[in-house]
């Protein structure tokens, strides 16, 4: 078990329905990473921008950006992680690839489907909850509006980082800093956002405001609003175990099931 994971959270603005320039321009942030680091962690659909257009932009398992994210993996030896356009069995899906150095590669549909602009008729909604073990640490990964459904992410296994990739509008920009702290405290994990910022391709804009928050809620990266950034952040073990011992708060609980 590893003590402390070191994690890249890539905020960038993204080029509307363009994976190649988007890997191109990903390439560039990745190598600019002076850390040696365990993660790395891109936007949600991070090679189209947020596109319901899913059937001309999708890729396969064997497409394309899924093999950039396995090169970029082997060349940092960090996991490379985001969202992208994925079509499997003629059905589309908003997914999160978590991609090893190794080649393994597990992956998470988005549950809850952005209904506001009609991704629930475009893209299929996942069904199963995730958690990657990797050196040790249990990670929960989750897409974007997921985040506003606190029982599906309820820690009920005890796992120690939510994980949220977004594209996450500027209007509703503090609802997104609330909800990301909420879920800290909540669970008493470590809860990461990495949002994007720019204009997509149909005018929305992003600010941004990715951020990691500990178990009390603090906030422990310093990214500013409205500018592509690369930060990075430890993740220490000692800390969760410390308060979750101390404060106990998990253990109190209620008990129930969801369908």
């Amino acid at each position: 078990m590893q003590e402390q994971l070191k994690i890249a959270l890539i905020q960038s603005g993204l080029v509307w329905e363009n994976p190649e320039q988007n890997r191109i321009n990903f390439s560039k942030e990745i190598d600019n990473i002076d850390d040696v680091v365990d993660i790395i962690v891109l936007p949600e659909m991070f090679a189209t921008g947020f596109t319901m257009n899913a059937s001309k932009v999708a890729e396969t398992m064997n497409g394309k950006t899924v093999i950039w994210m396995h090169e970029q993996a082997v060349k940092t030896k960090a996991v490379i992680t985001g969202s992208l356009v994925i079509k499997e069995n003629s059905k589309y899906y908003n997914r999160l690839l978590f991609v090893e150095p190794s080649g393994y590669i597990s992956t998470y549909d988005k549950r809850h489907t952005f209904t506001l602009v009609g991704e629930d008729k475009i893209y299929t909604a996942g069904s199963k909850k995730v958690i990657i073990t990797y050196k040790g640490w249990k990670i929960r990964p989750l897409i974007c509006y997921d985040l506003r459904f606190p029982v599906w992410t309820r820690n009920v296994a005890d796992y120690d980082v939510l994980l949220y990739v977004a594209n996450w509008p500027k209007p509703r920009i503090s609802a997104w800093d609330t909800l990301l702290k909420a879920r800290a405290i909540e669970n008493m994990s470590y809860c990461i956002g990495v949002n994007r910022v720019g204009l997509d391709g149909m005018n929305s804009e992003y600010s941004g405001h990715s951020a990691v928050y500990d178990v009390l809620g603090n906030c422990i990266t310093s990214f500013k609003p409205n500018k592509g950034h690369t930060e990075t952040v430890t993740l220490e073990k000692s800390h969760i175990h410390a308060y979750r011992n101390k404060l106990k708060f998990l253990e109190d609980r209620d008990s129930f099931t969801i369908e």
